[in-house]
């Protein structure tokens, strides 16, 4: 499915990715190693056993990106001109090697773009789950989306 238009991103809309990703223990040591991330809670067993987690923690920057990444194929793929901002982001549990992360997207808001006439601003909730539903990530989203139907300016 291709991505939706601004038009089609009204204000309380939820969209469901439509499917899941078990993380690996694989993406985390690739993700840190591309981010030159050395924290030893992401890379050493030994050492995250001694933690409140007893195991690593999958590096948040790659929940962050997951999560949104899952939202693609069917809310911004073709559609989207840029992301603008991302804020609020929040990660209230641990996500683990092994773990089944799933996504839901709500539209917050919608503007028409003041300055081009084929576009608005969409702000989007974008939340991820663990297999038990426990909530791993949010994050709002600003992007700039592409209009079907270009609208005419006023000053």
């Amino acid at each position: 499915m291709a991505g939706l238009w601004f038009e089609d991103l009204t204000e309380g809309r939820v969209i469901d990715a439509e499917w899941t990703r078990t993380v690996t223990e694989a993406d985390n040591v690739l993700f840190c190693s591309m981010t030159m991330n050395v924290q030893k809670l992401h890379l050493d067993a030994e050492f995250a056993a001694a933690t409140e987690f007893g195991k690593p923690l999958v590096n948040s920057l790659f929940t962050l990106g997951l999560m949104i990444g899952m939202s693609v194929h069917n809310l911004t793929m073709g559609t989207t001109i840029a992301n603008l901002g991302m804020t609020e982001t929040v990660f209230p549990a641990p996500v683990f090697a092994g773990d089944t992360i799933r996504t839901l997207t709500r539209v917050l808001s919608s503007r028409a773009s003041r300055s081009r006439p084929d576009a608005g601003i969409v702000t989007l909730l974008h939340e991820a789950f663990n297999q038990h539903g426990v909530l791993v990530a949010r994050c709002q989203r600003q992007a700039l989306m592409k209009r079907q139907q270009p609208v005419e300016l006023t000053a």
